[in-house]
This record gives structure tokens, sequence and C-alpha cells, in this order.
């Protein structure tokens, strides 16, 4: 077998066991994650694809998910999952995608089985038949017999590998089960044997199933009515009828025990496990094999993801929080002597304390199993719930300086061991305080142990062939059971931390190289770099072009045969898909981004997986994801016909890589609708299987020799080229050849597929006519992608490819031929055949019809709900507006109340203004009159002084001309009228003139007197004038203060909204 296995997943609860016998690749159904399984018993919850073609409805299912899961190694055709047959090279139905469970079919009946319904009907075992039939005496075989069962019936499924449909039957067939009917259940040791159901009294058979006929294992869930039942399903005449038998124990404990026994039949028989050549004996020397196990324990971090929890450097002791969910990670490899081949993990065990019995293991959840990418190490990851009680003691506190142990177990299958071999860990751990600093000053550090495994070959026996080596496990021993041993220590003492520093912690993924992993999809870089002649020649064809954008131009196809320059990829693909007027594409994306896709939980969990070479779309979060969630998104809900599938990611993210998200929304639309891709999804995948035959009948012409091989081999087209047509080449070859894959489809359509196709089988036939089945869906999954990273390589495949002719007539011949093909098949089938065909398509499309009512029903109750929250709210307004409503009112009594008031106010105050205005009015004409008489007073005053200085002039003039005419007084007087001093006066004339001139001065005193009373009188008038200016300058101010008061304001508002009011109202 291939020595490289890849990590699949495992199903979400321990206790159900799939035989999914793949080489190296293990997946059993689970819960699913947010919705029910969409895919009719499809693995994990995806938009899954489910075709049957040649009896091998798990082979095509299997290449789509090789494409995001990247196994390492494609299932068997031919296994136990892919019973039933037809004619070589013509698929005869199809399992379309289920919504919702089918209705089962109860058959409360005792499983009776004849001889030949126990043939098999694959090729391995097509000519064997059955060495017992019902009611003979059980010979001697190596199994394990369980007691005190019982039988509760047997019922029809449509998805045997779905835990949910089995888990749902198991409780229906426990209520509904009136004739239980005790029996004894045998089960085999080894996957060659039958299980066989006995009558307790006389050890008599009643019914057998092959182990190859059996698919699935299930038990009731922990604290349910079904937790003491087990139930196991089988295919029934063929693969296309599936029956689950269910049965119910006694003693609950026992469930745990027969599921056991189931996985121990299920592991791979030895005859299955091609080795290249017989193995040389070993030697003394050589027949012990090292090992290292490293156990790495991861807690919830609270933020959606698992991380490694911390390592006491002193006590080497593992440091958890109580109440966290956990992951155990076991990292296997393989440091000494011949490598053997790690098959599958069927077990992983964990209990609290050391030395623990085998019966208090209890089994963990698995979640994935497989190699890591470097091929060294194999690595088991099983989940962990702490708040079971069963792990009661690893989820208390522990008391300060102390600690317990913890045994964790894996069990491996080894492909060239005849027993599954167990690795037993022991390890101290310590439950800390959540509250508890766990990140310093811890390490994390894994906890590793080694493990010598002595190993001796067995006899050769009749059933294996001379070219198998298998061994027998002599002894296993751990590095610490070694040191006790060589110290003679006691037993009850390990030293933990005295191999830790010689293992290497868990290896961590190196750099890919040329191996046998699976090249990444997104891989290999297109330069930019073109020759100018080949720009200046494409754009002279594009501005031809965009003159008349419904024409192409004649030069067209011949430049995009040699490939469209990467610069330019982004507008040539628009023009050539037809998307240049695309603005209503544009708005509905931007409508359809905005609401909700029934198939979320798919296109998210595929988005982490698509490209992730590609710096663009590895980063978890980042813009490449985010724009390619939105596209898948819209898309899903765009085509609701078709929804999300498998594939159309990889497409896409091609696209975004050259154009913005709503143009490459707009160029998906163009080639699932108008290239006819939708139509490989449509119709139970009909036009897929339609290609499938197309592409051998051009291999039968154009390489007839390795039609021939494949023919010999049974290697169907559906079998390596399922992912060729759905993903257009995008998930696993290289992006130069990609992109120029899409160049020539954008330009010739969608049958160039056949072209690439074609070209990939010619250069690959020397070294596929060289190989067997096996290695042939190997060379298809890993050398070929690897073979054309080189670009020179894919130049030489696209010139090949382009090169053949393939003329649509010739496709449209081959077509014809299928359609009459399948004609015929259907005419020749038995009627019960054919209406149970019809029976179930007519289920499908009632369970489909029913889905679709219960969406609409589901629609309907939450658009009820949206309606009444929306009146809910609206109700919630309305009493809100009611209130504010009745506070206005209130408010506006008040006003009006205010407003009474305040015309109250301002009336008063007019009638106090009106007076205060009157009294002002009689002051001013009272002071009015006064200055009229003041100023006529002045008037005649100044009148009569006028008069008096006047005549005191004429006068003085007489005085004057008298002096002056007489001789005496001329002596006296100057001629400006001074008085002379005369040194000889007279006496008497001395005395005359000082009596007239005290005369006159006493006069001129009496006028200057009287001049100033006057005056002061005129300057008291004007002083009590501007009083009384000044007064009725206040009075006029006060007034018209009044007038414009704020109440005035108000009033006027009020009277305004008042008026408004009453205008509505009217």
């Amino acid at each position: 077998m291939d020595d490289k296995a890849s990590v699949g997943k495992i199903s979400v609860s321990s206790d159900s066991v799939s035989t999914l016998n793949s080489e190296d690749f293990v997946l059993v159904s689970g819960l699913g994650d947010e919705t029910p399984s969409t895919n009719n018993g499809s693995d994990d919850e995806k938009t899954g694809l489910k075709i049957v073609g040649n009896g091998s409805e798990q082979q095509l299912q299997q290449e789509l998910e090789d494409v995001l899961m990247d196994p390492s190694v494609t299932e068997l055709v031919g296994g136990p999952d892919h019973l039933g047959g037809v004619k070589h090279g013509y698929p005869t139905t199809a399992v379309p995608l289920r919504s919702g469970p089918i209705p089962p079919k109860l058959e409360i009946v005792l499983p009776i089985q004849g001889a030949q319904e126990s043939e098999l009907n694959e090729r391995s075992y097509r000519d064997e038949p059955s060495d017992l039939s019902p009611g003979t005496p059980v010979p001697d075989e190596d199994s394990v017999v369980f007691s005190k069962l019982t039988y509760l019936g047997c019922a029809s499924v449509n998805a045997p590998r779905s835990e949910v449909e089995a888990l749902r039957m198991v409780s229906i067939l426990r209520s509904q089960c009136q004739m239980p009917l005790d029996v004894t259940l045998s089960v085999p040791g080894v996957s060659e044997g039958t299980v066989r159901l006995l009558d307790p009294q006389t050890s008599t058979e009643i019914a057998n199933y092959p182990i190859y006929k059996i698919l699935f294992c299930v038990r009731g869930h922990d604290g349910s009515p079904e937790s003491d039942c087990f139930a196991f399903t089988e295919s029934h005449y063929n693969t296309e009828i599936f029956r689950i038998h269910v049965f119910r124990c006694e003693i609950q404990e026992a469930v745990s025990r027969i599921l056991y026994s189931f996985a121990t039949a299920f592991r791979r028989s030895a005859n299955k496990a091609p080795l290249a050549a017989k193995a040389s004996p070993l030697t003394p020397d050589s027949d012990v094999f090292t090992f290292t196990v490293s156990l790495e324990i991861k807690e919830d971090d609270g933020k959606g993801t698992f991380s490694a929890v911390s390592k006491d450097k002193d006590r080497q002791s593992f440091k958890l929080r109580p109440g966290m969910d956990k992951k155990i990670v076991i990292y296997v490899q393989q440091t000494s002597n011949k490598e053997l081949a790690i098959e599958r993990c069927f077990g992983l065990l964990l209990s609290p304390g050391k030395n623990v019995k085998n019966s208090d293991m209890h089994l963990l959840d698995l979640e994935s199993m497989g190699k890591s990418s470097d091929g060294k190490s194999y690595i088991i990851t099983g989940s962990w719930n702490p708040n079971t009680p069963q792990f009661q003691a690893v989820n208390e506190e522990t008391p300060k300086d102390k600690f317990m142990y913890m045994t964790t177990a894996v069990d491996l299958v080894i492909t060239e061991v005849e027993e599954p071999v167990r690795f037993l860990l022991e390890t101290r751990v310590r439950v800390c305080s959540p509250n508890d600093r766990l990140f310093w000053p811890f390490s994390k550090r894994s906890y590793t142990e080694s493990f010598y495994l002595k190993l001796r070959p067995m006899e050769n026996k009749e059933t294996k062939s001379n070219l198998d080596t298998l061994y027998e496990v002599v002894s296993l021993e751990s590095e610490t059971e070694r040191e006790r041993r060589k110290t003679t220590a006691s037993p009850g003492i390990q030293s933990c931390g005295s191999h830790s520093s010689m293992v290497p912690s868990p290896p961590e993924d190196d750099e890919e190289e040329d191996n046998d992993e699976p090249l990444l999809s997104g891989s290999g870089d297109v330069s930019k770099e073109c020759g100018e002649k080949i720009l200046e020649t494409w754009g002279d064809l594009l501005s031809k072009w965009h003159l008349n954008l419904a024409v192409r131009p004649k030069p067209l196809p011949a430049l995009v045969r040699s490939g469209v320059p990467e610069a330019l990829r982004g507008e040539v693909w628009q023009l050539l898909a037809g998307c240049h007027n695309n603005d209503h594409l544009v708005e509905e994306y931007r409508t359809l981004i905005t609401k909700e896709s029934p198939q979320d939980s798919a296109i998210t969990r595929d988005i982490n997986r698509t490209f992730p070479a590609h710096d663009y779309f590895k980063d978890t979060g980042g813009d490449g994801q985010d724009s390619l969630y939105k596209i898948c998104k819209a898309y899903s809900v765009y085509d609701e016909e078709i929804g999300y599938c498998q594939g159309q990611s990889f497409l896409a993210a091609v696209l975004l890589l050259h154009m913005p998200e709503e143009q490459a929304f707009s160029v998906l639309v163009k080639i699932m609708f108008e290239y006819g891709l939708r139509e490989l999804f449509k119709q139970n995948f009909e036009d897929l299987h339609c290609k499938f035959f197309q592409l051998e009948r051009l291999m039968q012409e154009y390489i007839p020799d390795l039609y021939a091989h494949f023919l010999n081999l049974g290697l169907e087209a559906h079998m390596y080229a399922s992912q060729w047509f759905l993903t257009l080449f995008t998930a696993k070859f290289p992006l130069y050849m990609v992109f120029h894959i899409i160049d020539l489809l954008l330009c010739e359509g969608i049958s160039v597929i056949f072209n690439v196709a074609l070209a990939l089988l010619k250069t690959s036939k020397d070294d596929l006519l060289q190989m067997d089945f096996e290695g042939a869906l190997k060379f298809f999954r890993v050398p070929v992608p690897k073979r054309y990273r080189s670009e020179e390589n894919a130049k030489k495949l696209m010139e090949l490819a382009c090169s053949m002719k393939i003329s649509q007539k010739k496709l449209k011949k081959y077509e014809k031929e299928y359609h009459t093909i399948r004609e015929q098949q259907e005419q020749q089938e038995e009627p019960i055949e054919r209406y149970e065909r019809e029976n179930r398509r007519l289920q499908e499309a009632n369970m489909r019809l029913e889905q679709e009512n219960d969406d609409l029903a589901h629609e309907l109750v939450s658009s009820k709900i949206a309606l009444r929250k929306d009146l809910d709210n609206a109700e919630e307004k309305s009493d809100a507006l009611n209130k504010e409503l009745l506070i206005t009112k209130q408010k506006l009594v008040e006003s009006e109340d205010e407003k009474r008031r305040l015309e109250e106010e301002s009336a008063q105050l007019k009638e106090m203004c009106r007076r205060e205005l009157d009294k002002s009015e009689s002051e001013i004409k009272k002071n009015g009159s006064i200055i009229g008489e003041y100023k006529q007073i002045c008037s005649q005053l100044s009148e009569r002084l006028e008069k008096q200085q006047t005549a005191n002039r004429g006068e003085l003039e007489k005085i004057r001309m008298k002096v002056e005419g007489c001789e005496k007084c001329s002596i006296l007087f100057s001629k400006e009228g001074r008085l002379k001093v005369l040194s000889t006066p007279k006496e008497g004339s001395e005395e005359d003139t000082d009596e007239e001139k005290e005369a006159l001065k006493n006069q001129l005193r009496e006028m200057e007197l009287e001049l100033a009373q006057t005056k002061l009188q005129l300057v008291e008038a004007e002083c009590k004038i501007q009083d009384l200016e000044h007064h009725l300058g206040l009075a006029l101010n006060e007034v018209q203060a009044a007038k414009k008061t704020w109440f005035n304001r108000t009033l006027t508002s009020i009277k305004t909204v008042t008026g408004a009011q009453g205008k509505e109202s009217v």
C-alpha cells in the first residue's frame, strides 16, 4: 500500500464506526455542523456530489473530496463500499442531493437471509458463495460472542453512513418494536469473517452478515433512552438497498465492548495490503522497531480555537483548566528499522490515574487521523469533554504542590502486523484554578515516550499470499519500562523527564518537495512579463474589438491559443464572456451578498481549503478569503436550483486573481449558465456521465491502447476525470496551466476540456500503460499535476491540446450513443427494479418538495415573526407617541393659561403705559408752556437790556461830547474817556467828579447785577428744559420697550400656533 496517508475526518461520535475500506482515507459520517446533511448520507455536511457509476457511487464522491481534503490515496473501487455493478463504461444511476430524512419503512421482521443474499456483488468475491445458510450450526471461528441481547428489528435506510439517520431509526425501532427477539451475537475477529445472529437456546444460526457488507455501526447517546442500544447498517442485495439492524443490550456497559469488537473486525485483512516484494526474514538484531509517541493536550482558548496547554518545567506535568473542552493530539513516528505502514487508528482512549485496566479506559471522539505533510509522523486527534462523569477526577482543581496521573492509549492498525498495536502513555497533570496564570514560567512542550516493538515473522498460512510477509507482536516496551527494568526500580515510580530532552518534539511541516504529497491548489507563479510585439498585437486587437463588442475579431482564436498575456487577462476574459455590459449583475451581486445562504457552513469550510498555496488566499479572514466567500455565497443565493457545489470556489478564486469581485461574479455566472457548466450538476449529474462516456469514446479513437489498458484494469473515466470537468482543472494543476485552460474555455467553449484531457492522457500514456489500478489513480493525483509545474511542459501540453481536432459533430454522435445505451438499459431493467428506481426518484422529488415546503414554511414563520416584531415596535412607538401627545396637550393647556395671564398682564401694562403717557404728555404740555413763558421773559429781558445798553451808549456819547466840548472837562478826560491826573487839582471839582463817578458806578453795578440774575434765570430754565426732555425720552423708551417685551413675542407665537392648529382641524 502507499506509505503516505492523509488526514481524514472521523465522526464526531466515538461510538460510530465505519467500514469505508479505503487504503489511506477514513471518513465517518457525523452529526453535521449547523444544518442536517443534504447529500443522502455523504460524509460530513457539505454540498457534496454523490454519483453511482458502474456500481461505485463513492468513487466520484472521493474524487470531489480529493479536491478539498487532499487525500494521499484515492479510495479503491470495488471495495466493500462499492457493491453492485453494470457493464463497464456506462453509469447506471445517480443518487441526488437530499435535503431531509426519508420516512423509514419499518420492517419488524426477523433478518432471515438466504445463501444467495450473502454473496458478494464485487469482483473479488463474485464467485464465492456463502458458506452457511441460516439454521445450520455455527462452525468454529475466531469470534467474540455476546449474549443477553434483544433484536428490535430492521428498516430500510437511504443514508447508510449517516449517524443522524441511524440514531433516528434506533429511536423509532426501540419505541415501536412489539415483538423483540432474544438473540446471541457473534462478532468475528477478522474482516474475512461473518457477523452471526444465534438462537440463545440452541446456538443455531438465525442470520449472518459478512463483514464486507456491514457499512456503519452506531450506538445511542449516553443519557438518552437509546443508550443501551446499538445498530449496524448493511448492504442488502446490492448497493442501492441498505438496511439497519437494531439491538438492545440488557447490560448497558456491554455496548462499548460490542462496538470495540466491530472496530477490530473492520480492520483490513492482511492479503489486501500489497507489498512490493517478499521481505527477507528479520535477523536477531533487526527484530526491534523503535517508535516515538508524543502527546500534546490542547484547550479551548475561548476564541474558537484550541491552543496547546502549558507544561510545568519542574514536575513535567500538564497544566489544565477545569470545564474547558480539550483535544488530545498524538504523534507517532518510527525512528528505526524497516518502515512499517500505519493503516489507521481505530481507538483513542483516556482514563484518570495510572496502571489502569483496559476496561477502565474511555473511548474519545476521533476528529482526524493521517500522516503529516512530510510523511514522517502519523497524527491522531481526538476531542475530550472533561465534563463527563468518567473524567470528573481530571476536571476538579488539584491542591497546590500535588499532581495526578492520566493514562492515554492509542490503538493502531499496522499493515504488516497481524494484530493491533497499543501505545500507552502515562503522564502527570495538574488541574489549576481558572484564574491561574498558565503561560509563564511554563513551557508548551509535549510529552514524548519511546517504544520498542519486537516482531517476528508469521508462518505462511494457506490464506496468505507468498508475496506477503506478516509479523506478530513478541513484545512492546516503553523507554520508561526499560529504564525501570534496568535499574530494578519500584514499578510505581516513573521517570518522566529522563528521555524528553533526547526525543524531538512533534515534527513540523517541511517545505513541499517532490514526494508523494499532492500538489497544493494555487501553486505556481505566473509572470506578467510579455514581449513588446505581443502586447502591441493584443493592443491593436482590443482597440478594434472595443469599436464593435458584439463581434469577435478574426485573429482572436489564434492569439488565445497562444495564451492571453497575464496583464490583459482580466479585460479579455470579461470581453470573451460577454460581461462588458453587466451593470445589472453588478447591482444584483451587491444585493445578493446581503442575503443568507442555506449552504453557508459548506462555503465557509471550503474557503479555507481553496488555493492554500497562494498568498492572496492563505490568510484566514484575509481580503482574498473574504471576497471568495462573498462570491460563493452570492452564487448559491442567485442559482437556487444548483446552489453552491464543491469546486466552484476554485473557479471563483481564479477569476478573483484577475478582476474585482463584482466582475468575477458576473463572469462566474456566464460560465455556469452560458458555457453549460451548471448542466453537469443537474438531473442527477446525467450530463456529467455523458461527458465521461464521450471521453472514453474519444480515448478509444485517439488512444486505443490506453483505452484497452484501462478497460482491463476496470479504471473508468469518472475515477480520475471528475474534477477535470467539475472544476475545469482549477483544483490541482499549476496556475500557469489553469489560466491558459480558462483562456481557451472562454474562447471556444467547454469542449476544450476534452482536448486538455486527451492531451494529458496522451502525454502520460507510456507511464500509465505500466501501472496497475492503484498506481494509475495515484499517478493522476500526484505526479501528473506536478509534471506541469514547469512552464515549458505546460506550454507543450497546451500546444498538443490545441492541435487536437475534436468536432462538435463527433461529440453529438457520442452523446446520442450514450442516451441510446441508457434507454436500452432502462428497457432491460426488471419491472421491480424500474419501479423501485422510479419510486426512489419520486421519493427524492417528494423529499425535495418537502424541503422546499419546509423552507417556505420557515420563511413564512420568519416573516410572521418579523411582522409581529415590527407590529410590536409600531405599537410601542404608538404608545410613546400617545404619551407625547398627552404631554403636549397638557403643555398646550398650560400655555393657554399662561397666555390668558399674560394677556391680562399686557392689558394692565397697556393701561399703566397709557396713564403714564397721558401724565407725560400733560407734563410736556406744562413744561412747554413754562418754556414758552421763559422764552418770552428772556426775549423781553433781552430787549430791555439792549434798549438800556443803547440808551447808556447814547448817554455816554452825549457825556463824551459834552466833555470834549468843555475845556475844563477835556483836560480831565482823555480821548478814550479815561481820567487824567492833574498835579494841582482843585478840591471842589474833585468832589463833584467823585460823586458823579460813584453814582455811575452804582448804576453800572445794578445793571450788571440785573444782567447776571437774568442770565441765571435763563440757565435755570435751560436746565429744567433738559430735565424735562430727558424724562420725556425715558418715558418714550419705556413705552417702546413695553411694546417689544418677550411677553408680546410669546403671545404672538402662541397666537400663530393656535391659528395654525385651528386651520388644520377645520
